[in-house]
């Protein structure tokens, strides 16, 4: 499963307060997080992988991912296939997926499971096997995943082009999913290199969360990962996007019922200290809402029901990244007959109102209750419990990060929502993507067909 920018805006969104986390490092460098949370006796378990498209190389892209769907494919003592039969057989569930800045494999199981996946985990941590008539196999249907997921979606094309224009030289720019040229080229032993360069202990994260006791879970991973050796990471180097200078804008045909505009600013993220520009980045999560989310913002009321010049409208913002920079963006299919430029100032428009006139007590109150009523209900899952740590470690950030997250989205104001919006919301910063509708072909099929990994 591939997800670009997976979880992030909708976690942070309704942010939890959860239970204490208790952590620990084991000699090879691999550090163990567990949640107890004993209402159900469930358990979840995530080993995260500080590897993404974000450390790719050109003419490999989507090697990370690629990786991830051999990862199921056998060690050496296990058959392909073998990792899921065995899971499933436990009366578990398991699946993966990768991101620009992490990969993440994880398993939900009762609780008396747990080893059963720490096992398995350790097991092909160390000592999987890629061989090339899997890869080969694999390959193919990766391929058909990109075909899937982007080749045959019109807006996920937008998506894909407007990454690219918008980030010149930042590794943010290319798909998770990869290139169909880097596919189609690539080698069971790019995907080998890749396995040998960042899996090991002290480049990932186990994640554990349910029905447990920390010291059993961490004498548990001790006993299967901490034999494990840990290998010398390579260094990644500094990777800055240099500053834009003005409107970028490209047009994308496809055969489309529909329009669409997506329009992308840069903007930074959280600092991994939490301070340098916390009020800026907790003040453009606040602007997200403010435009998105619910029927009552303000996208949705102006652009789409009161002037009806689109069938939706939202914007989002990642406030947390590894790579450093972030977007916000704004996203809306136009109405039949209405021109994506006729979108696009409708949407600016909506920003300059808050630039000159700031953003409303009312609307201030919904967001941050919005906020708090998020929080209970993401108490209720161990495994967004777990996924808020592995994300925010393994991104670099701490995990305590969550603790102040509500009381920090309550001291915004509207004088510092107008703020950012007057700095980062300009043109000299904007990316411009617009899709223009092709006739559809009545009996064409779609190219390609979903994968479970």
């Amino acid at each position: 499963m591939n997800l670009l920018k997976f979880f992030i805006i909708t976690l942070f969104c309704s942010s939890l307060a959860i239970a204490e986390v208790h952590e620990k490092t084991l000699l090879n460098g691999l550090r163990v997080f567990v949640v107890e949370d004993h209402r159900s006796p469930v358990v979840v378990s995530q080993v995260w992988y500080r590897a993404g498209s974000i450390d790719e190389v050109n003419g490999k892209t989507g090697v990370a991912h690629v990786l991830e769907h051999m990862m199921f494919k056998g060690t050496k003592t296990t058959k392909p296939g073998e990792f899921s039969e065995i899971i499933a057989a436990a009366g578990g569930k398991e699946n993966a997926f990768t991101g620009a800045d992490y990969t993440c494999y994880f398993q939900q199981l009762e609780k008396s499971k747990l080893p059963i996946a720490l096992k398995m985990e350790a097991d092909r941590m160390e000592n999987l096997v890629i061989s090339e008539e899997e890869f080969n196999k694999e390959i193919k249907v990766v391929m058909e995943e990109r075909r899937w997921r982007t080749d045959d979606k019109p807006t996920s094309q937008a998506n894909e082009l407007s990454q690219s224009l918008t980030f010149r030289t930042h590794p943010y720019r290319r798909p998770v999913v990869g290139w169909m040229n880097d596919l189609e080229n690539m080698s069971y032993k790019d995907a080998n290199e890749w396995y040998q360069d960042w899996y090991a202990p002290n480049n990932s994260i186990l994640v554990v969360a349910g029905d447990v006791k920390s010291d059993e879970v961490f004498e548990l991973a001790n006993k299967y990962f901490g034999k494990i050796k840990k290998i010398d990471i390579k260094q990644r180097k500094p990777q800055l996007e240099p500053l834009q200078e003005g409107i970028r804008r490209a047009t994308l045909k496809a055969p489309s019922k529909l329009g669409y505009i997506q329009m992308a600013y840069h903007a930074p993220a959280l600092t991994k200290d939490l301070e340098s520009n916390a009020s800026e980045a907790y003040a453009l999560e606040v602007l997200a809402g403010i435009l998105s989310n619910t029927s009552t913002s303000r996208l949705h009321q102006s652009v789409v029901n009161d002037r009806g010049l689109a069938l939706s409208a939202s914007a989002s913002y990642a406030m947390t990244t590894r790579g450093g920079p972030s977007l916000f963006e704004l996203y809306a299919t136009p109405a039949e007959g209405v021109t994506a430029g006729s979108v696009e100032s409708a949407l600016k428009d909506e920003i300059k109102k808050i630039i000159n006139d700031g953003v409303t007590d009312v609307e201030l109150e919904r967001i941050k209750i919005g906020v708090i009523a998020g929080e209970v209900y993401q108490k209720d899952s161990v495994f967004y419990q777990a996924m808020l740590i592995g994300q925010l470690e393994t991104m670099g950030y701490s995990h305590t990060l969550m603790e102040g997250y509500i009381d920090n989205i309550k001291k915004i104001t509207s004088k510092q929502i107008q703020d950012v919006a007057k700095k980062y919301l300009n043109d000299d910063y904007l990316t411009v993507v617009t899709l223009d509708p092709q006739p559809l072909e009545p009996n064409k099929l779609p190219q390609g067909k979903p994968h479970a990994h």
